[in-house]
């Protein structure tokens, strides 16, 4: 509790409001592809693509949201973006036509990828180095959290038959971005991206990034490791659906995971604070691989809860560590830049399904044991490539060790 009352307001405030923006989010998007299908009548395939539009356009958003962030300051970047997605989410309650809903998702995706590497890069200015794992910790524990209990809520208002939700999470949104303007007002925060002169161009971004060995591998090691990890909310349910109640059984994993993430979230990331940040993403890696071999290994439901168990132990350990690696790596005046551009491991989720959902077509359902397999050894190779990031940062002297 100490710690926590040493935050600066702005920190306070931007995880108070992740948690409630979240739960919002989980409220009505989790359900808007049931709503066209069954309410609007569009087919399965073009319900899809409207929401994975909002992947796709959040992927190359990012870099350009952490530019924008590191050029003209985060808070208006972050203050913008907030009352862009309330008009979004008005529009979603109100639109009619199919494309509409598609162009609605497409700035759905765009204002997160602004707001969210603007806010971590805010986050990680106006906090002292002794409690950014803390800062980072708590905003990663406000999405799980949110993530848990918005879907619940959705169900309870019939998010799925109704655009009513849309309203309240538009509420939510306009009401954070009314306290954020509040709070900036009140708390005066030197920006970072400094004077005229000193700019960041997008074509220096391009080049730092473009030669920056740390950051390039780290993005492809997080890749595989998000490839890994992915399989959970694809090629799992679909191999548990060929058992009895498997439906049944994933529904009970999703929330072990769950109360997995919020119960060792604390004790791992103490783990954390006695080695580098580096260190955790990569036996973080290892975990996931070992949890998606398990469901290969195991066919008792015990052993696939503890299958669970070790993916979630290596979930926590890589996703709680991402930003305070980034921080930790990321140059003062390009941290928005940095943080926008680790949005590029997104390409895990997106290449991870597709890989699984092969797998199972190609060698069947029985052949459990050799898809998980595969499965955990592309997401192993994660490791050696952190194994080589970690080479090239002691090579260079490049700070590995992280002050907590």
């Amino acid at each position: 509790m100490d710690h926590i009352k040493k935050l600066h307001p702005v920190s306070a405030t931007i995880i108070i409001g992740t948690l409630f923006a979240r739960m919002a989010m989980f409220m009505t998007i989790p359900f808007l592809a049931i709503y066209l299908t069954s309410v609007k009548g569009v087919s399965a395939s073009l319900a899809g693509a409207i929401i994975g539009i909002s992947s796709i356009v959040g992927l190359f958003g990012g870099f350009f949201g952490g530019y924008f962030s590191d050029r003209y300051g985060q808070e208006k970047v972050m203050k913008i973006s907030l009352l862009m997605w309330t008009f979004v989410f008005i529009g979603f309650a109100t639109a009619e036509s199919v494309w509409t809903f598609f162009l609605l998702n497409a700035l759905n995706g765009l204002c997160r990828s602004f707001f969210e590497p603007s806010s971590r890069a805010l986050l990680s200015q106006v906090t002292k180095q002794e409690n950014k794992l803390l800062v980072f910790n708590l905003r990663y524990a406000a999405i799980n959290v949110g993530a848990a209990i918005g879907p619940l809520v959705g169900l309870k208002i019939g998010a799925s038959s109704s655009t009513t939700a849309f309203f309240i999470t538009s509420f939510v949104y306009f009401l954070y971005f009314i306290l954020l303007v509040v709070m900036f007002s009140k708390y005066t925060i030197e920006q970072t991206h400094g004077d005229i002169s000193e700019h960041v161009t997008l074509r220096r971004a391009v080049g730092v990034l473009g030669k920056d060995r740390v950051f390039l591998f780290a993005v492809i090691g997080m890749i595989l490791g998000v490839t890994g990890y992915s399989q959970f909310n694809s090629t799992i349910p679909q191999y548990l659906s060929q058992y009895k109640d498997g439906v049944q059984l994933f529904s009970y994993l999703i929330v072990f995971n769950a109360i997995t993430v919020l119960v060792v979230q604390y004790p791992v990331s103490r783990i954390g604070k006695r080695y580098s940040p580096l260190t955790s993403i990569m036996f973080g890696i290892v975990a996931v691989s070992f949890g998606l071999f398990g469901f290969g290994l195991f066919t008792a439901v015990p052993m696939l809860f503890l299958s669970m168990f070790i993916l979630t132990v290596g979930e926590v350990m890589m996703f709680s560590m991402v930003d305070i690696f980034i921080d930790q790596i990321a140059p003062q005046q390009m941290k928005g830049l940095y943080f926008g551009s680790i949005g590029f491991t997104a390409i895990g989720n997106a290449v991870g399904p597709w890989i699984g959902g092969l797998m199972l077509e190609y060698f069947g359902y029985e052949n459990h044991l050799l898809i998980f397999s595969l499965l955990s050894l592309c997401t192993l190779v994660g490791f050696p490539v952190f194994l080589y990031v970690g080479g090239v940062m002691k090579a260079t002297k490049r700070r590995i060790e992280y002050s907590l």
